[in-house]
């Protein structure tokens, strides 16, 4: 987060080295996660079978809170360099168990990761809406893309309708943003299924 990315990768990669020999899965799980985390943009491939391995001891040791962090940057990782179906089946898991457990400032950070893979598939006015609950100085750091999202849907939208949007989602509550997000994300399924059905005559 404070930008020394080289740094922040050996350190990971140490650090999943050390958890290996652990009988700890919470230590494992969470080494995993930081190696995800530091490496998601230098190395998406890699950083995406790390979490993915993190997300299998979570769930085989009952980890939730390990669950919902691998979660959260595996939605973001597949957002930005991997699949759509997954980007948005991630994103939804870690937005519904932060929901559940109370944890609305975090909830945010995979509300603003939502919000700039919906810029980038064309759903600019739920893009605005889930983006202005979503802005926080938390998500500003930890998804540096919305900023630019942001720019992008004023763009789009004008500053007039942005703001607008945008002030609809910041005065809803966690539980209707979150319920509006579910369906986005079931919209944007629905679509990508639709567009994978062959044409017949």
């Amino acid at each position: 987060m404070a930008g020394d990315r080289q740094n922040a990768m050996a350190t990971a990669k140490h650090l999943v080295e050390v958890a290996d020999s652990s009988p700890n899965p919470w230590a494992r799980s969470f080494a995993l996660l930081t190696y995800g985390y530091a490496c998601c943009d230098a190395d998406p491939a890699g950083a995406r079978d790390a979490l993915r391995r993190g997300l299998v001891i979570a769930r085989d040791s009952g980890n939730r809170y390990s669950e919902s962090h691998l979660a959260n940057v595996l939605g973001r990782l597949e957002a930005r360099h991997g699949e759509e179906h997954a980007a948005l089946d991630y994103l939804s898991l870690a937005i519904r168990n932060y929901q559940n457990s109370g944890n609305i400032s975090t909830m945010r950070v995979p509300l603003a990761a939502l919000a700039a893979f919906l810029v980038r598939l064309g759903h600019h006015e739920p893009a605005a809406a889930i983006a202005g609950f979503a802005v926080s100085p938390m998500t500003t750091i930890w998804i540096p893309e919305l900023g630019s999202a942001i720019v992008r849907l004023r763009e789009v939208l004008s500053d007039e309708k942005y703001d607008a949007l945008a002030r609809k989602g910041e005065t809803m509550t966690a539980s209707a943003i979150a319920a509006y997000a579910y369906d986005q994300i079931d919209h944007s399924n629905r679509t990508r299924a639709t567009m994978l059905i062959p044409w017949r005559r």
